[in-house]
């Protein structure tokens, strides 16, 4: 019986030997065979990785359409009437489902005014950057959010790039309203103690 068992031990060492040789010589040699056939399709790749859409991306594609806007401009002083102007906004998601493009034009009494809008989302951290530029002036605004995504409003702070530390400080909210038929966008300034006014508000409408 000694010997029968031996046997059988010996046969089990030789099958796992066997199916461990098997498995060895159908993996890539270092794991590095399909590494370097995706490195010389996109070489790239090794140095900026690919990324694809998050819950951001979805949240931002509720955006795309056409839509009416109302700008509404509050003045500092208390007792100075906010400013009103209609335009109309086209939305739409490029370079993959990535970004929200934005292209604004509005109404004024010296001819139209446009500006477009760029935001994306990066799953990892899980926040949102936007980039804005338009007919008014000839300087880019970027704003970041500092907290992660919480489904339901975007919130980005301004970012300032080369200027002076004592800048305007300023926040945007943005909320999708009425089932995604209705967008509010709110711009503050925030004053050195904390405290926030409220300077521009956009309500959109999808038509």
């Amino acid at each position: 019986m000694q010997t029968d068992a031996l046997r059988l031990a010996r046969v089990g060492l030789m099958i796992c030997l066997a199916g461990g040789t098997a498995l060895a010589l159908a993996q890539p040699p270092g794991g590095s065979r399909s590494d370097s056939k995706d490195d010389k399709k996109d070489p790239q790749s090794k140095f900026e990785p690919k990324s694809g859409p998050g819950i951001g991306q979805k949240f931002l594609a509720r955006m795309e359409g056409n839509w009416t806007v109302e700008k509404t401009f509050f003045p500092r002083a208390a007792d100075a009437p906010p400013a009103k102007s209609k335009g109309t906004c086209k939305q739409e998601m490029i370079q993959g489902g990535r970004f929200l493009r934005s292209d604004f034009t509005f109404e004024g009494t010296d001819g139209p005014t446009t500006g477009t809008g760029v935001i994306g989302y990066e799953p990892g951290p899980g926040l949102f950057t936007s980039t804005w530029f338009d007919s008014r002036q000839t300087k880019m605004s970027i704003r970041r959010a500092t907290e992660k995504f919480d489904g339901e409003k975007i919130v980005l702070l301004g970012v300032a790039l080369g200027e002076a530390k004592d800048s305007r400080k300023s926040k945007t909210v943005t909320t999708l309203e009425d089932a995604g038929k209705r967008i509010v966008h709110k711009q503050y300034s925030i004053a050195a103690d904390g405290s926030e006014r409220i300077i521009m508000q956009l309500e959109m409408t999808k038509k």
